[in-house]
């Protein structure tokens, strides 16, 4: 019987973190130890990297996700060990995960088999109080709004208008929609309010895309927390809210510092919505991380329409970063719910389905080049997978000038993905990629989805009614105008229906609602049914985890 993750992770022998840090060079009076495996690294030897050359960036990115699975972290985590198996110095970045996934449907994030960052139990449950910190600072200023009412409402916020929730890291859908402050007179005035989970927060996307304190703060203070009754936008820094949030976020900022398997060292940090937000781990991660090692290894969230499409015009354009290569995750499994065949089918051989799935992975390999950036497939192998389905993908491949390469990590970590990653290397290093985000900043708000939706989702167009185009409007009036766009849709196809397998076009992209992220610095489009505090299922993953008589979490995996 094959060992679960979390038996594989119990197993590692791990490196005492300052071990860890010192293959980095870091000193070790400049870590903030969270018991012997796991550490923060401080934000001034940070700020003291800046003048050291930048490594080379490469992103993980995937087909459409299915409920079969991909593997992206498991690929990501790999192929950075892989890569420090040839001799190239690696580092990965990658996100924290959320709690609501991991006792909800999706289970834990840490990667898998002996592809992990350990410690996993850790790293999937409180780790080092990130998300904790960052609810604190976001329901923080909620209650200052609700206080500042109560108080005389000085600024004249219109109660029917605020826009700021609440949230909690939990998938709680009883919590959507609520009214607050019931109870009478000394409780304040009853609204309609709701809550999100924690990685849907503003605050999240904030902490992600901050390049040091003093940019938190600014970024914090410009949140529009709702409007007077003359429409005007009520900021955070007009409640003081901006200094007491960064007082919360202080050592949350500096970024966690673990290991892989094979001891390879890892930045975990942040864990952004890849729907509402721009699903990348933090800027202040990665730029370290880029600046401590030769080769940094990071993944964005969902499919490349979805996470790749976001790190590259949003965390890109914002931090002024440049990838070198992304690698593009597919499965024979996915491949073959693309191509038409039930999840209950997928242990069957079968060509056709997997040559009919491959338009979508075409697709998503077409949408990486557009952006200037070379792109390498990287196959996630799974047992069930036939040789005549392997080679149709490797074939089909071969068409599009593309290296496709079938790996093994999941089962033999780094050793199983070495061809791949010295071909990762050799395209990082050849100067090929010439970046580029697929719009420019002054392209009006609407023509930013018109781009993304066409040229990326292979739309005919988009549909947006009065009240979608008048917020637009407003928007740019107010000063909004140059944001990039982060487009919340479903993540399983390319068009807003989850159904649309392969790679649809011609479809009409309806835009639904228009919020904005002024701290973020991107106006949020929403397209169709998107959750921002997502409900269990029948059967939670929760029912499933416990602690056992030694004292070890079982369940997570």
């Amino acid at each position: 019987m094959a060992k679960s993750d979390i038996e594989i992770a119990r197993e590692a022998r791990l490196l005492p973190i300052e071990q860890i840090a010192a293959g980095l060079g870091i000193p070790a009076d400049k870590l903030y130890r969270y018991g012997p495996t796991k550490a923060k690294l401080d934000l001034g030897y940070i700020a003291g990297l800046k003048d050291r050359p930048d490594g080379r960036l490469i992103l993980v990115t995937a087909m459409t996700p299915t409920p079969a699975g991909e593997g992206k972290t498991t690929t990501t985590v790999g192929l950075g060990d892989g890569l420090n198996r040839i001799g190239a110095k690696t580092m990965i970045a990658l996100r924290e995960p959320s709690l609501g996934p991991c006792f909800g449907l999706k289970g834990g994030a840490a990667g898998g088999g002996y592809a992990q960052v350990v410690p996993m139990e850790d790293i999937n449950l409180h780790f080092t109080g990130d998300f904790h910190a960052i609810a604190a600072a976001n329901n923080l200023l909620a209650a200052l709004i609700d206080n500042h009412i109560y108080w005389g409402n000085e600024i004249g916020i219109d109660t029917r208008r605020v826009t700021w929730r609440r949230v909690v890291d939990m998938n709680d859908r009883a919590l959507r929609q609520i009214v607050s402050s019931l109870g009478g007179v000394a409780n304040g005035y009853p609204r309609e309010d709701g809550f999100d989970i924690v990685v849907a927060s503003e605050v999240m996307a904030i902490f992600c895309l901050a390049t040091d304190l003093e940019d938190l703060t600014a970024r914090l203070g410009r949140i529009v927390i709702g409007y007077t009754a003359e429409r005007r936008p009520v900021r955070a820094s007009e409640l003081m809210a901006a200094g007491p949030m960064t007082a919360l976020l202080r050592d949350a900022l500096m970024p966690n510092l673990v290991q892989t398997l094979e001891n390879s060292p890892a930045f975990v940090h942040g864990g952004p919505f890849a729907n509402i937000a721009h699903g990348c781990n933090s800027v202040i991660a990665t730029r370290a991380a880029l600046k401590l090692a030769d080769y940094v290894v990071t993944e964005a969230g969902f499919g490349a329409d979805l996470g790749a499409e976001k790190f590259f015009d949003i965390k890109c354009r914002k931090a002024g970063l440049a990838p070198d290569v992304a690698v593009v995750v597919a499965t024979i499994r996915a491949l073959k719910m693309h191509g038409g065949v039930a999840k209950e089918e997928l242990g069957r051989e079968n060509v056709g389905a997997v040559q009919a799935g491959l338009s979508n992975l075409g697709r998503h390999i077409g949408n990486v080049r557009a952006y200037g950036v070379p792109v390498v497939v990287g196959i996630n192998r799974f047992t069930g997978d036939s040789a005549a389905e392997s080679e149709a993908v490797m074939a089909f491949c071969r068409e599009l000038g593309v290296d496709c390469f079938l790996n093994n990590h999941w089962a033999e970590g780094g050793a199983g993905i070495e061809a791949m990653a010295r071909r990762v290397a050799e395209l990082a290093d050849s100067g090929q990629a010439r970046f580029q985000p697929i719009y420019e900043d002054e392209l009006p708000l609407f023509e930013k989805v018109q781009k993304v939706a066409r040229t990326i989702y292979g739309a005919e167009d988009i549909a947006a009614d009065a009240a979608v185009m008048k917020r637009f409007a407003q928007l740019e009036a107010d000063g909004f105008g140059h944001f990039p766009v982060c487009i919340a849709k479903t993540q399983y196809s390319f068009s807003t229906d989850a159904a649309a397998k392969g790679a649809p076009t011609g479809h009409i992209v309806p835009i639904r609602e228009v919020r904005l992220s002024a701290g973020a610095e991107f106006v949020v489009v929403i397209c169709g049914e998107i959750m921002t505090m997502p409900g269990l299922p029948r059967v939670p993953a929760a029912n499933a985890i416990f602690v056992n008589g030694k004292g070890q979490i079982e369940g997570l995996f």
